[in-house]
């Protein structure tokens, strides 16, 4: 599955050269993916034969080559790229695609932290290759350190579905941070205090803040607005290329 025109405020397109995950922490417990996974299947959506098992899809490992103009691409906006079931040399396969298709940025998402640590230093990090991992709770921050030890040349953070204060954010040597509050139906609430912490300490220390959603149930009604306007800092490239 890949789409041009990705409904996800913080990037264009979306590119699943592997599909399928596994739950790791608490913000994997309504998984948006895995919801999703069960209609594509249903739909007969060949990609989701096998539901939300990890499954590698090599024929989609092209896909973003045929993609001329620029774009903003998440990758693996339906799995974890770093999951365990995915060996390294299909990681490296992934990256190569990466490398080759450099007319666009790639915004590579894990909340796996260790095993990005041990695989880092195996892949190739040109500055159109942006590497994050996702922080819901303090329980996590460790996965802040083993990105910031990665050669990523952008590294950022999406503190989504953020489940939980994070006072203690050490933001050294991170250009980008995400926020965003838990969608859909069971959504967990997210508190504005948590929200005004990150920010504040963004902007006091000069990262870019985006923030994405409040969430909820029905996420179009609660808007993305925080102070009467959208926040959407984006390190000065990719920015420039996404926004104009």
């Amino acid at each position: 599955m890949a789409a041009l025109n990705s409904k996800i405020e913080w990037t264009e397109a979306t590119w699943n050269p592997v599909t399928g995950c596994t739950k790791i922490s608490e913000g994997c417990r309504y998984c948006y993916a895995e919801r999703m996974a069960k209609r594509l299947k249903a739909m007969g959506n060949r990609n989701y034969a096998h539901g939300f098992k990890v499954t590698l899809q090599p024929h989609m490992l092209n896909v973003p080559l045929g993609w001329k103009k620029h774009k903003m691409i998440f990758v693996n906006s339906m799995s974890d790229l770093f999951h365990q079931s995915v060996d390294t040399d299909y990681i490296k396969k992934v990256f190569a695609v990466m490398v080759v298709g450099d007319q666009h940025h790639y915004q590579v998402l894990t909340k796996r932290g260790a095993r990005l640590a041990e695989v880092a230093s195996r892949l190739p990090w040109p500055e159109h290759i942006w590497m994050g991992v996702t922080v819901e709770n303090a329980d996590y921050l460790d996965r802040i350190d083993y990105l910031r030890d990665t050669p990523a040349k952008v590294k950022f953070l999406s503190l989504e579905p953020l489940l939980g204060p994070l006072p203690n954010l050490n933001l050294k040597g991170i250009d980008w941070v995400i926020v965003g509050g838990e969608s859909g139906p069971k959504a967990r609430p997210m508190d504005e205090e948590w929200v005004r912490q990150i920010q504040t300490r963004c902007l006091a220390e000069g990262v870019p803040f985006f923030f994405k959603q409040w969430g909820g149930v029905n996420k179009k009604k609660a808007g993305r607005l925080l102070d009467g306007r959208t926040w959407n800092g984006m390190p000065d490239e990719g920015r420039k290329l996404a926004y104009g």
